[in-house]
């Protein structure tokens, strides 16, 4: 393959997908048709992502959209952390729509009904109806591309400690550590050691 990083290209937006139980960032969704005049909308997650579990076992789901001028802490906390390991939605303002937790601090949300789920290999599509939405602001919604543009200010790359960070030229996750292990697998997209760039101070 030339150069994978025309998927970098797609024109599609950066969300933030909640449920009940916790949530991630998600950037393959897609309007996909209506049913009884409410919008169906699809979104891909990842199997290797705990979110995966949380949207299997939930019968709604939402999805939050993220503008250009998002807080960076919002990327952090659900971009590269694991709702098994942390309460993601105590760390950010949130209320509810619809029995589904939705983030304060987006350009709006849509509240889903979920009524299929297909599997894509890795992923799973998961289509669900819109039972609620509105528009909390207009600014500009972050697309995939602003965000591979302006990752490294999006995302923490440093600790206290100063630890060595390994970031992940497909997704932006961060590894910190002397060495990414020979075996690692980026928990939010999957990609292997070789994927991992030693991050400039």
């Amino acid at each position: 393959m030339k150069n994978s990083k025309i998927t970098h290209k797609i024109t599609q937006g950066v969300y933030t997908l909640t449920t009940q139980k916790g949530g991630c960032i998600v950037d393959a969704v897609a309007r996909v048709g209506n049913r009884h005049d409410a919008p169906l909308i699809a979104v891909s997650v990842a199997k290797t992502n705990h979110s995966h579990q949380l949207l299997a076992e939930s019968n709604r789901f939402a999805l939050s959209v993220l503008s250009q001028k998002v807080d960076p802490e919002i990327i952090q906390v659900f971009g590269f952390n694991c709702s098994k390991d942390c309460d993601k939605l105590a760390q950010v303002k949130h209320h509810e729509e619809g029995a589904v937790p939705v983030l304060d601090d987006t350009l709006g949300y849509m509240v889903m009904e979920k009524v299929d789920a297909i599997d894509a290999g890795t992923h799973t599509i998961y289509i669900g109806k819109m039972i609620e939405g509105d528009v909390l602001d207009d600014g500009e919604p972050m697309s995939y591309a602003y965000y591979q543009e302006h990752k490294d200010d999006l995302v923490k790359t440093t600790t206290e400690n100063k630890e060595t960070a390994w970031v992940c030229m497909a997704c932006g996750y961060v590894y910190y550590g002397a060495e990414v292990p020979e075996d690692y697998k980026c928990p939010v997209c999957g990609l292997g050691k070789k994927n991992f760039k030693l991050k400039d101070s």
